[in-house]
């Protein structure tokens, strides 16, 4: 534990350095520069703001490396909700249905407190300044650096709703046991495209799941009590001990068994050799031919996965963020504020 977390801090080290001797020319990270988002925007306002989440994502992944990908999902399950704007943050509370009881998020959602230190450390910072979306989006970016991924300019200036979406969350977010063309058609509703699917999806390189994500794929994939035949068999043999038939729900595996606390391309490895641990992970090398050569693609090649990763990043953080008078700034994350 304690040479990860020299890792982590020397990670952390490097980045910051990086965003010091960065272009200055903010158009070049943000085309069209839609709905008024882009990289500067707390620069007058709250100069510090970038430097104050990564401070705190990095204790807090030091502290325990799979709150990266967990703040990482966050993000990911808040943009597929109403867009990129803190619904997912809110807590319930008077008209508002939470969104964390969601059958996505019940009982796997996690991070929420990190988020809440990041906020805390921000309004100390500049007060009613940084929205909690922009803070979350921040900490995403910030957990692949942190964990050996690739770095993005993060286009800012998003608002926070004063609702949340408990339908949406429910019918937006693609499911583990989805079909090939149902995940897509979820990420192609959000402006996504399959490259976007693939690319996103090997965010699954950190982290962990749960058995009741995976199970039907270990004893009854096609609904005649079989296993599923893209699932390498002495892997799924290895699966079962940890994921029973019935009971330990929660017991958990990791994405990518091979390094399960760095983000790489050893996904995209594991898909190839039917070692993807959901069903919405193997389904991308077995079930359609554009997205195998994706797969392959960024298996040989590390760096253009990094590439596309950061560049699908940006373009999910951007999916119809609340700008202007819109929304609010939110003095706690999970709440609107006067409520």
């Amino acid at each position: 534990m304690a040479r990860i977390g020299s890792f982590l801090i020397i990670l952390y080290l490097t980045y910051a350095l990086s965003l010091c001797i960065c272009d200055d020319d903010e158009s070049m990270y943000y085309g069209g520069n839609k709905g008024n988002l882009f990289p500067g925007f707390y620069r007058s306002s709250c100069p510090r703001a970038e430097e104050i989440v990564r401070s705190v994502v990095a204790k807090a992944v030091a502290r325990e490396t799979r709150m990266a990908a967990s703040l990482m999902r966050l993000h990911f399950h808040d943009c597929f909700v109403q867009g990129c704007d803190g619904s997912l943050l809110l807590d319930t509370s008077g008209s508002i249905v939470t969104e964390k009881n969601s059958n996505p998020n019940s009982r796997s959602a996690r991070g929420f407190e990190v988020v809440d230190e990041i906020k805390a450390a921000l309004e100390n910072e500049c007060p009613n300044t940084v929205s909690c979306a922009d803070a979350l989006t921040l900490a995403a970016r910030d957990s692949s650096v942190l964990t050996g991924g690739p770095s993005w300019m993060v286009p800012l200036g998003r608002r926070d709703s004063r609702s949340a979406s408990l339908s949406g969350s429910n019918n937006n977010i693609p499911a583990p046991n989805n079909t090939f063309n149902t995940i897509v058609s979820r990420f192609n509703n959000q402006g996504l495209d399959l490259t976007d699917v693939v690319a996103l999806s090997g965010s699954h390189t950190i982290g962990f799941s749960r058995c009741t994500s995976f199970r039907q794929r270990l004893y009854n994939q096609s609904g005649n009590g079989s296993p599923d035949t893209t699932l390498e068999q002495s892997y799924a043999a290895n699966l079962r001990q940890r994921c029973p038939r019935s009971g330990g729900d929660q017991n958990l595996s990791e994405l990518d068994i091979n390094s399960a606390g760095r983000f790489d391309n050893s996904y995209f490895k594991n898909l190839i050799e039917k070692m993807g641990l959901l069903n919405s992970d193997e389904v991308l090398f077995s079930s359609n031919e554009q997205s195998r050569e994706l797969v392959k693609k960024y298996a040989e090649d590390q760096e253009e996965f990094f590439e596309q990763f950061a560049e699908s990043m940006i373009k999910m953080g951007n999916i119809s963020p609340l700008t202007g008078s819109s929304g609010e700034i939110r003095k706690n994350c999970r709440k609107i504020n006067n409520s």
